[in-house]
């Protein structure tokens, strides 16, 4: 395993939930935190921008709270996403918010910029940049990212196409720093299989939006429950970026999902009302629910991880 910096050292589970356009808020965020997970959103799902104050403020000070109450059993630390794409017109704002309040770790996508992550070391944040291949890895360590995560084939939202066993085999063969693999994994079974493969931690996303506290329709939840990975299609139709989408929600817009054109690339947009629309509308999944039975409060989603994850380590022994 690699060396861990102290922010990821302590997690009673190796388990990061992935931030999630829209469905990820406060509320969820601490939720996970406290059932002993990385709790994580997007700094653009605060809107307007100057929200992002007001959430960070909420999120640390009852943590903090959580903490005092309970020093034998503090709560995992959160995340921030911030995506650096030249469409987030909002990245210097918020960077400036996670600066201000010191957030834990800091989750950078779709381009790695050393401005940013030199923020997040002043005031000694890590930085976790997501990938889908191998050449961006190098990059992002390059330009001095601490940590990676790779996003391998059928994670939710915006996903890569490699084989996790290919994408954490390359990676390991010269990175040997914080590693989380991303990729349809919503079970304890699948989190042991991911550090076997060589990563330190299970991203997990799109099983979190079958929770109470996720911001999602009760009609997304249910899709989530209802789907399995038949359900599950690759476009880049939506935001321009090869991201996977639940199948009814394409039917409900009026589109057929087995007939989807492809989206010109160059017309990405993150941080304006299309891309959030569209992640609204056309709701963003993994090809992991076949595993997710019940919507849920987020401690008994964990709790069910943690029973999985030690079950699955006493298989190994037997």
């Amino acid at each position: 395993m690699s060396k861990l910096p102290p922010a990821l050292s302590a997690l009673p589970l190796p388990i990061i939930a992935s931030p999630m356009f829209i469905v990820s808020t406060p509320q969820l965020v601490i939720a996970q935190c406290i059932a002993g997970v990385v709790g994580s959103m997007p700094s653009l799902n605060a809107r307007p921008a100057a929200q992002l104050d007001d959430w960070l403020a909420e999120i640390t000070e009852t943590l903090a709270a959580y903490n005092l109450a309970h020093p034998d059993k503090p709560a995992a630390p959160f995340a921030i996403n911030q995506i650096v794409h030249k469409s987030n017109d909002r990245l210097e704002h918020d960077m400036q918010a996670c600066v201000k309040f010191k957030v834990p770790i800091v989750i950078t996508s779709l381009g790695a910029r050393e401005d940013i992550n030199a923020a997040a070391h002043s005031y000694g944040g890590v930085v976790l940049h997501d990938i889908i291949n191998n050449k961006f890895a190098h990059k992002a360590i390059e330009k001095g990212a601490d940590g990676l995560i790779a996003v391998a084939t059928g994670a939710g939202g915006h996903a890569g196409i490699k084989s996790p066993f290919a994408l954490v085999q390359e990676i390991r063969e010269w990175f040997d720093g914080p590693l989380a693999l991303s990729g349809a994994i919503s079970t304890g079974g699948a989190v042991l299989a991911a550090q076997a493969m060589g990563a330190d931690f299970a991203y997990i996303g799109s099983a979190f939006i079958a929770t109470e506290e996720a911001r999602a329709a009760l009609a997304y939840k249910q899709a989530v429950v209802d789907g399995d990975s038949d359900d599950i299609v690759l476009s880049n139709l939506f935001t321009g970026v090869h991201g996977n989408y639940l199948a009814p929600s394409i039917r409900a817009a009026g589109l057929d999902p087995d007939n989807l054109p492809e989206s010109d690339p160059t017309k990405m947009n993150f941080g304006g009302d299309t891309a959030a629309k569209a992640w609204k509308d056309i709701w963003g999944c993994g090809q992991g629910i076949g595993a997710v039975r019940r919507i849920q409060p987020v401690a008994a989603y964990v709790a069910q991880l943690a029973r999985e994850y030690a079950e699955a380590k006493a298989r190994l022994s037997v």
